[in-house]
């Protein structure tokens, strides 16, 4: 009897979130220990001269999901041939030059920088290695330029090697497939979904319903980067690329379409006209999605736009328009949730819905990011002036170990430069190489001499190497243990033989720790941004793409929700350490979405209307365009005038009884509102 509830207590403790975490961590250290040491004694028995770069590459590549490590090793491959083949065509023609040579590289690592940026996809590794490799072959590589091509191909045989290894390692032995954790992610998201879609009817909390629209743009985002990843995943049933585009663009038009309920609900004058419908969809809501409910969502659709056709019989009656205009968007959210439930289910099953009439009334489109060619280039900009710098005291102080501190500079530049501020991750790296360069030591001149097989070499690195696999399987310490995999293999020496030289140990960590720490104080002066600063750049490009979609450019409809979605997954993490009301900024975000959204449903319904109409709805959209080009903020004047205008094409629509007239009605009472809103978020222009 005594043992019996301390079982229960047990079988807690062995699903406890943390331990599995450690669990995992653990299996994917000893899988990747695997894979460098399997490639660590190929390179040897073929004769590659520098088998540390096999061990390198193994812990570079491998990645915690089987798709994932295939997928960076594809990335990986294609970035070191482009690298390569860059360097043999670079060295050999500037050798003579060095000031030429070393701007020339360092404008190929900032180029390829550059394109990193501009992709923001797991793609953009390519593009870093292509740098990376350049920097770690030609600047070394400037005392022999006659051997650059032995070099560069022999770096891509030990590469090409520790590639195949990882990749057969975390494929062949306990894969772990992406494909279970994406459609638990999916699960999830349809959960978050329909909590944000629930909070907006019953009226819950301001910083509750915030909180439900930044968790699932965040959701977005992180499905987004592990759906890259699935085509390489090893699992027979992955989901159609075609329905995860529909299921993110459903899911993105959802976060300001909650925001517009609330909205209207909280502003509603006759809070009886649709109690029923709000009551049955909210039953609706907080049931469980099953394919029962699909018959109850088509009735639920069927009655919102009965009442929003009811509303607009008489549209004179000022007290119908908000009703219609709220009727309508509950049918739209009704339709997207009932959308997203199908295509889950569509993940879930591995089987495409016979049924797919609603799938068809909304292109698909997916993710889209945002692209700032400007920012783009001005870090690209600074990473090659750092690297530049670098080379020119390399030459002007002749420095013996000078080659491999700005090919470590350059490395430094192309792994860090993809971020605002980069400083606080080279400090975790440079921390994780003082670990590795004191393990380095004591493996060179107190370990190594004394081991006389391979066996018994595997059994003394394993320690180390296990421990900065498991840290490198943690987000928290994965800099940190890049630090450790890539200093070790190198500073010790693994090679053919043992060939330990106390000073050239010691200058190689000198130089590493020189060029890390030029690289962070480089970085901090020339590729830095301060977060206020980036914030207000996505807020000004925002209002710009608003005024575009006021004179009918810009992307389409998903694709302009999608972008919107994804600056704000971009201003998230920057809020924290923004000075920026974390609130006021992501509000403004979704107010700038919602008023692009009815500045193109505008534009779209010209034409429909005539006459007097037609024209003050151009006007209208002419002044929203012209006072938001600058990428400033509306004004309390232009605000005020807008308003006015608005009101007044309202009351022509509303008591115009042609078809085209009451097409107008919907974008601008949206339009309205989401310029209301921001008055009402801005106590000066409130005033």
């Amino acid at each position: 009897m005594g043992p019996r509830p301390a079982l229960p207590a047990l079988g807690k403790l062995l699903r406890a979130p943390a331990l599995r975490a450690d669990a995992d961590a653990l299996l994917f250290s000893a899988k990747t220990f695997a894979a460098a040491i399997l490639a660590y004694y190929i390179a040897l028995r073929i004769g590659l001269s520098r088998p540390s770069w096999a061990i390198i590459t193994a812990y570079l590549v491998s990645q915690t999901s089987a798709g994932a490590s295939l997928s960076r090793g594809v990335y990986r491959l294609a970035g070191t041939l482009v690298g390569a083949a860059a360097t043999v065509a670079i060295i050999p023609t500037f050798v003579g030059e060095p000031i030429v040579c070393s701007l020339v590289l360092a404008g190929w690592i900032g180029f390829c920088l550059f394109l990193s940026l501009l992709d923001r996809t797991p793609r953009a590794y390519a593009f870093v290695l292509s740098g990376y490799t350049a920097s770690l072959i030609g600047f070394p590589g400037v005392a022999e330029p006659q051997a650059i091509f032995d070099t560069a191909l022999l770096r891509v045989q030990e590469i090409g090697l520790g590639i195949l290894c990882a990749v057969l390692i975390h494929r062949v032995v306990m894969p772990r497939p992406m494909t279970g954790q994406f459609v638990g992610k999916v699960a999830t998201m349809l959960r978050d979904a329909r909590r944000l879609a629930g909070d907006a009817l019953s009226g819950a909390s301001g910083v509750r319903q915030r909180a439900d629209r930044h968790r699932l743009a965040l959701d977005l985002l992180a499905l987004n980067g592990l759906a890259t990843h699935l085509p390489y995943d090893p699992a027979t049933a992955k989901p159609r690329r075609e329905t995860l585009r529909r299921l993110h663009d459903r899911l993105a038009r959802l976060l300001p379409l909650a925001t517009e309920i609330e909205e209207r609900l909280a502003a509603m004058n006759d809070p009886e006209a649709l109690s029923d419908l709000l009551r049955d969809i909210g039953h609706w809501i907080d049931a469980a999605a099953s394919p029962d409910a699909d018959a109850t969502a088509l009735l639920l659709i069927d009655r919102a736009y009965r009442a929003r056709k009811a509303a607009y019989v008489e549209p004179g009656r000022g007290g119908n328009l908000p009703t219609g205009n709220l009727a309508g968007h509950l049918a739209e959210l009704v339709g997207l949730l009932h959308d997203c439930d199908r295509l889950g289910r569509e993940i879930t099953s591995g089987r495409a819905a016979r049924d797919r009439a609603r799938f068809g009334d909304m292109a698909a489109t997916g993710y889209v990011h945002h692209r700032d060619p400007v920012m783009a280039a001005r870090v690209a900009a600074g990473a090659a002036t750092g690297i530049l710098a670098g080379c020119l005291l390399w030459i002007w102080s002749a420095w013996a170990d000078g080659g491999l501190a700005v090919s470590v500079l350059g490395v430094t530049c192309a792994l860090f430069g993809n971020v605002d501020a980069p400083a606080p991750n080279v400090r975790k790296y440079m921390l994780g190489s003082l670990y590795g360069v004191v393990l380095s030591l004591a493996y060179s001149f107190i370990i190594l001499p004394r081991v006389t097989d391979f066996p018994t070499l595997v059994a003394v690195l394993a320690p180390a190497f296990l421990w900065g696999g498991s840290l490198q399987a943690r987000p928290a310490t994965a800099y940190m243990a890049l630090g450790i995999t890539l200093t070790i293999p190198i500073l010790s020496g693994l090679g053919a033989r043992y060939a330990g030289d106390f000073a050239e140990a010691l200058n190689s960590s000198v130089a590493l720790f020189v060029a890390t720490g030029f690289g962070a104080a480089s970085m901090s002066l020339l590729q830095t941004m301060p977060a206020d600063t980036a914030i207000e750049r996505l807020l000004r490009l925002s209002r710009r793409d608003v005024a575009r979609r006021a004179l009918g450019r810009g992307p389409a409809e998903a694709g302009w929700t999608s972008l919107m979605v994804d600056r704000t997954a971009l201003i998230l993490p920057r809020l924290a350490a923004s000075k920026r009301s974390r609130a006021d900024t992501l509000d403004e975000m979704v107010r700038q979405l919602r008023t692009g959204h009815a500045a193109a449903g505008l534009r779209r319904a010209l034409g429909a209307a005539r006459g007097a109409i037609d024209d003050q709805a151009r006007q209208v959209l002419g002044k929203l365009a012209g006072a938001l080009a600058t990428g400033c903020d509306l004004n309390a004047a232009a605000a005020a005038e807008l308003d006015q205008r608005i009101e007044t094409l309202t009351l022509l629509a509303a008591n115009d009884p042609s078809e085209g007239s009451l097409r107008l009605l919907d974008p601008l009472l949206d339009l309205r509102q989401a310029l209301a809103s921001a008055a009402a978020s801005d106590p000066e222009r409130a005033a």
